[in-house]
């Protein structure tokens, strides 16, 4: 197993050694793709939508690929995925409001 760390390597020396390398547009084209067939998997597990969702195994196997892939066109096009993820976390965390106080939705509290 691969940890977190070692993550980005791992999917670029696979690509590498499968020759997946193309253009970011069609590596896009292809994440898109994926994202329509997670998309399909959901739908199916839930019966369109009559089930609650629940992960099984071909979410699994989508949910990866979509990753994969996600890893691949980020280092395809020169990106620090992890860097670029923590800068987002960064980012929501910034523009979040301030957490309000809970007041259980008591009726006769003050306006805010």
């Amino acid at each position: 197993m691969t940890g977190p760390d070692e993550l980005p390597q791992t999917v670029a020396r696979t690509a590498d050694q499968l020759g997946m390398h193309a253009p970011a547009p069609a590596m896009l084209l292809e994440l898109t793709a994926l994202v329509g067939w997670l998309n399909g998997v959901a739908h199916e597990a839930t019966e369109r939508g009559r089930r609650p969702f629940r992960a099984n195994p071909a979410w699994d196997a989508a949910l990866g690929s979509v990753g994969f892939t996600l890893y691949n066109l980020a280092d395809q096009t020169g990106i620090d995925l992890t860097d670029a993820i923590a800068r987002h976390v960064r980012h929501l965390r910034a523009a979040a409001p301030a957490p309000q106080p809970d007041d259980g939705g008591w009726p006769f509290t003050e306006s805010r």
